[in-house]
């Protein structure tokens, strides 16, 4: 007689934060509409005069220079505001609990002790925080397409699926970050902090660069690599989305190789 069937650690771990996914892809779907929803009770002319009045500096920083547009509407409230801020406190968050969290719980002892390998173990976790946050984008991309198709505005289906890639790629970024930290150090703490003040730098960097004229600091950000080049509007950057393509790349080879050779507190 057979052994019976074993779910993987990527079903296990999607299928133990199902609700939680349902939940938060709901809300972020419901926020993206909510906000874009407003734009055609705006005056985009009289937007335009607001913003004509607030100094330069301020309208730089904050990304409004075409919020009077669709793509700029909804650039500047989805895709560069609410959007990547909640997807970042989920997959930071996330990230933080998946190795760091749960080794620290002592939850992560069952499944080091199965015939799994460390390195098995670590990389469906990782997949399953890469998954999660596919889902939620994807979320988010059905929603803002769908809303700006019923409002007629003038923002293409392909220009919505490249800058959601970019905003998937950002957010993956820094949610590895908080895994690999975690998974190197064991603290979920740690884990949590690093990846926190890394997206922080990101969109401050982005933020002051262009105000202070100091390209370096956007040149190293990712934010700007995401958003600078208003994917929404002009298409994707392909240099950007390499840039951004690395981030979860090298930090998740950090990561493994600091799992497999760490003594774990299980």
């Amino acid at each position: 007689m057979s052994a019976p069937h074993r779910p993987t650690i990527l079903v296990g771990v999607l299928r133990g934060r199902a609700r939680s996914l349902v939940l938060w892809a709901v809300a972020l779907a419901a926020i993206s509409v909510m906000y874009i929803g407003f734009y055609p009770a705006m005056d985009g002319n009289g937007l335009q005069e607001v913003i004509a009045d607030m100094p330069e500096e301020l309208v730089v920083a904050m990304g409004y220079e075409s919020i009077g547009t669709a793509t700029g509407w909804v650039t500047s409230t989805v895709y560069a505001l609410v959007g990547p801020a909640l997807l970042l406190v989920f997959g930071i968050g996330l990230g933080g609990r998946l190795i760091a969290g749960e080794e620290e719980d002592g939850a992560l002892e069952l499944e080091l002790s199965s015939p799994a390998s460390r390195s098995e173990v670590y990389l469906e976790r990782l997949l399953a925080l890469w998954v999660s946050l596919l889902i939620l984008n994807a979320a988010v991309a059905v929603a803002v397409y769908g809303i700006v198709a019923a409002l007629g505005l003038e923002v293409g289906l392909g220009a919505t699926l490249s800058t959601t890639a970019g905003q998937y790629l950002f957010t993956a970024g820094m949610s590895t970050i908080a895994l690999s930290v975690g998974a190197v150090t064991g603290r979920r703490a740690v884990a949590l902090a690093t990846a926190a003040a890394v997206a922080v730098a990101a969109f401050v960097l982005d933020a002051i660069g262009p105000v202070v004229d100091a390209d370096w600091m956007t040149a190293v950000s990712p934010f700007s690599w995401y958003i600078d080049h208003d994917p929404l509007a002009g298409g994707a950057d392909l240099l950007g989305l390499v840039l951004l393509v690395a981030v979860p790349v090298v930090f998740s080879v950090v990561g493994l190789a600091g799992f497999t050779r760490r003594d774990l507190m299980v």
